[in-house]
């Protein structure tokens, strides 16, 4: 095996560390594992800035965030607002537990709405699939010359490592890995693009010997560096390798193996990949993991709204209501954060049996960590047009999740190219959702 290190690598750290994941890639038969390494290795680390929002209701009751993004733009007037009058959609209106009503395609949902916030008043003036879910993702608008972090990224850098091993953050059924904007790359969650396959590639396929054999050489030529400017480089290098070695035997890894979960479990998430993420992500906060993404796709509904909707909404009616219900039998739902956010809403005249883009009023849900049960946060008019009281921006939702972390929000941070940042985008969080 030849490895052709030289000096030049050894005095561009980020060189040197392509160069030694490819020898796992190469010469051990890894490809996951190093980044996974990487994920933990960067995390632990985290700052010393105080929460100036810490005796503020809610705070940090969020030990992890499982955060649905719906892409494509949920109708809120199809969901959890529905309107009565010429734009009400082919769905009827329900009442749910309490005061709330939400339509009949989410039945499933109305069961446990004695457990979530719905914020009717959701607001944004980006229309464009790409645009707006960045927005949703991050809290800030796109700009060409900076790309901001999701909130599992300020999360690593505010309070450090989650977890001695598994990753802080976990994207799945999504297959952009952004997520680490101006902080290191190992911020970036863990892409999970398909959660029944889990976390691939974690098995060296040369077996056991070999792996000790080659790690043994590639130690012989570390050795070679001795006395040189490298030795704290190859130092840790060395430890890095071990902890991936480590990684490679973890029992922690299980987490990511749905095989694990009884049959009637997987049966009642369902067989979706949307269903299957938010079994993967139920495992995944219970084993200590942070925050965990789960995407669903299918709802930019310009036709055929109600086939649609029967499907598409059907599918997240069941996913979601078993999520908060599983999550409250296994005792996580005080101390878990479940966000339900979409690009922007729908229009609300029904034109084509569908309806348009519309992001100046749509809905949030949030459930779980302190929140409010059974409560409606906010309102949209009598159309379903505009907000009625005073909307709520995606950064404002961004802070509001951010406060429930336990994170510094509206605490200024410096980016490495000088500006100074805040989470939301120096929005306040929405303290009354809070119980």
């Amino acid at each position: 095996m030849n490895l052709p290190l030289s000096a030049d690598l050894l005095r561009h750290p980020e060189d040197r560390r392509r160069f030694l994941e490819k020898c796992a890639k190469f010469a051990f038969g890894l490809s996951v594992l190093p980044a996974f390494a990487r994920l933990a290795e960067a995390a632990e680390q985290k700052s010393a800035v105080k929460a100036t929002n810490a005796g503020l209701p809610g705070f940090g009751k969020a030990k992890h965030v499982i955060f649905l993004q719906l892409n494509g733009g949920m109708s809120h007037i199809d969901t959890f607002d529905p309107k009565a009058g010429p734009n009400k959609g082919p769905g009827d209106i329900v009442s749910a537990k309490g005061d709330m009503q939400l339509t009949s395609y989410l039945s499933e949902t109305a069961k446990v709405s004695d457990k979530i916030t719905v914020i009717r008043s959701m607001t944004a003036k980006v229309g464009v699939h790409a645009s707006a879910a960045y927005l949703m993702r991050t809290g800030f608008e796109q700009r060409g010359s900076i790309q901001h972090p999701t909130l599992g990224a300020w999360a690593q850098h505010f309070l450090g490592s989650s977890h001695k091993t598994l990753p802080s953050s976990v994207a799945v059924n999504r297959s952009s890995n952004h997520g680490n904007g101006w902080f290191p790359a190992a911020y970036s969650p863990l892409p999970i693009l398909n959660p029944e396959d889990g976390l691939l590639d974690t098995k060296s396929p040369v077996g056991e010997a070999v792996v000790g054999k080659r790690a043994a050489l590639l130690a012989q030529l570390d050795a070679g560096f001795g006395g040189k400017a490298a030795d704290e480089n190859v130092k840790a290098y060395n430890e890095f390798y071990e902890t991936t070695f480590q990684l490679m035997k973890s029992t922690d890894l299980k987490a990511f193996d749905l095989s694990a979960e009884p049959a009637a479990t997987r049966a009642r998430y369902g067989k979706s990949k949307f269903g299957q993420g938010c079994l993967l992500a139920r495992r995944l906060v219970e084993n200590g993991v942070r925050f965990v993404e789960v995407a669903h796709g299918g709802w930019d509904m310009h036709a055929s709204l109600d086939d649609r909707m029967e499907d598409v909404g059907g599918d997240f009616d069941r996913v979601f209501a078993t999520l908060i219900q599983d999550l409250a039998a296994k005792g996580l739902l005080d101390s878990t954060l479940v966000v339900v956010a979409t690009e922007f809403g729908r229009t609300a005249r029904l034109e084509g049996g569908g309806r348009g883009h519309h992001p100046l009023v749509f809905s949030t849900v949030l459930a779980g960590a302190g929140v409010r049960r059974g409560y409606v946060h906010g309102a949209s008019d009598a159309k379903g047009y505009a907000p009625a009281t005073e909307g709520v921006s995606p950064g404002s939702l961004h802070a509001t999740i951010a406060h429930a972390a336990g994170l510094p929000v509206q605490t200024e941070i410096m980016t490495p190219a000088g500006r100074p940042m805040e989470i939301g985008n120096r929005a306040k969080p929405q303290l009354g959702v809070f119980s």
